[in-house]
């Protein structure tokens, strides 16, 4: 290593040969790096398993314009909307059809402990507002209390979800229904429900007797091809001016929740602070062990400076330390870090991972906050006085 760092710095590498001469320090200073990486590794992972999950019911339609309530932050509360608004949106030139979309959770009680699918009542018929791998078998929900199942809902045994055919349906009772599950697609537990469950809107109806046909919980709209749904959803909101309803383009309304989701709900807040405290814990523990390190060697580093030796270069000293502390702190924080996501990813069923982008982000990251950290270390060397240290 040393021969390596000196080939690669053009000089003798003075900062690792500071810090592997105190081996005890230099581990506990790795130690506390990778602990840092670990603390932003697991915040990191379980915010883009947040926006991931958030996201990923969007992905069971197709549509180009959401209209919801004004108190719709998410696909799953707010109040309902008129179908009578689809109607009158289909007055528009470039809207071309709608479909009423109505959501619920259904508890569904396994026994051994009760889980919650967050359920969406769908027409269908209009096999054009469903994402293609799920519209090949939406022909079975036109049958009364049929459904589609989510094979990745938490608390669903793997082997049990595999059996679900059409020879082998899985029958179950919610909501004093008997509703019988003949396939199943990927969804995923989230933060909001265990799974999700798909069924016709006759169903659904009959799932929730209260509710009225004529009042979904969103309409989706799809619009002529070559269309732009942001100009078209300005003109809706002008054909129904509403200031009951949120009338927004399909990505938007994804966006929109997103943000919400992260910033407004105390679990994204949490997260964000999270990835913030493993920041601050990384420069502090790096200043820390620097600062130390500058102190045991003033006296040295005094009398390279009464030698003619500049700031620059014990700059350059620190900062040769901050990086390797950095870059050897980040290999077990990363592995770490991994290991521990794929653990609760196995135990809640939550998509958590380590992204190539968010392991090299945290890196540069890193790297970055170690050289500030170096940089806050090295003030007590500009001002020191070599006359004054001996």
């Amino acid at each position: 290593m040393s021969r390596f760092l000196a080939r690669l710095l053009g000089r003798l590498p003075i900062g690792w040969l500071q810090l592997v001469h105190q081996r005890g320090r230099f581990a506990a200073a790795l130690s506390g790096v990778a602990f840092a990486n670990v603390l932003v590794f697991v915040q990191l992972g379980l915010m883009s398993s947040m926006g991931v999950s958030t996201l990923r019911p969007y992905q069971f339609f197709q549509g180009d314009i959401l209209i919801s309530a004004a108190d719709a932050n998410t696909l799953v509360e707010g109040g309902n909307v008129a179908r009578q608004w689809m109607l009158q949106a289909l007055a528009d030139p470039d809207v071309v059809d709608g479909m009423g979309l109505f959501v619920a959770l259904v508890p569904w009680d396994r026994g051994e402990t009760d889980i919650s699918l967050t359920t969406f009542g769908i027409d269908p018929f209009r096999t054009n507002f469903i994402a293609p791998e799920i519209a090949a078998d939406i022909d079975v929900l036109q049958v009364q209390d049929a459904a589609l199942l989510d094979r990745l809902a938490r608390g669903l045994k793997q082997d049990e979800a595999a059996a679900i055919r059409l020879q082998t349906p899985l029958s179950f009772e919610t909501q004093g229904r008997t509703l019988t599950a003949y396939d199943t697609f990927a969804g995923g537990g989230g933060f909001g429900g265990d799974g999700y469950l798909l069924v016709s809107d006759q169903t659904f109806l009959s799932l929730f007797p209260a509710r009225s046909s004529s009042a979904p919980d969103h309409i989706l709209l799809r619009l002529r091809p070559g269309a732009q749904p942001e100009a078209v959803a300005d003109r809706l909101k002008h054909l129904i001016a509403n200031p009951t309803l949120r009338i927004r383009s399909y990505s938007d309304a994804m966006g929109e929740e997103l943000r919400f989701q992260q910033t407004q709900r105390p679990t994204g807040v949490i997260f964000g602070f999270g990835v913030m405290i493993g920041i601050l814990v990384g420069i502090v523990i790096v200043f820390q062990v620097l600062s130390a390190d500058v102190a045991d060697h003033l006296r040295e580093y005094a009398t390279f400076k009464a030698m003619g030796y500049g700031q620059g270069f014990f700059l350059g000293v620190v900062l040769e330390e901050a990086v390797i502390l950095g870059v050897l702190g980040f290999i077990p924080g990363v592995i770490t870090g991994w290991g521990i996501l794929a653990l609760m990813a196995t135990v809640t069923t939550l998509p958590l991972f380590i992204s190539f982008e968010m392991a090299v982000t945290v890196f540069i990251g890193t790297v970055v906050f170690s050289a500030l950290s170096g940089m806050i270390a090295t003030r007590r060397l500009a001002a020191a006085d070599p006359a004054d240290l001996f």
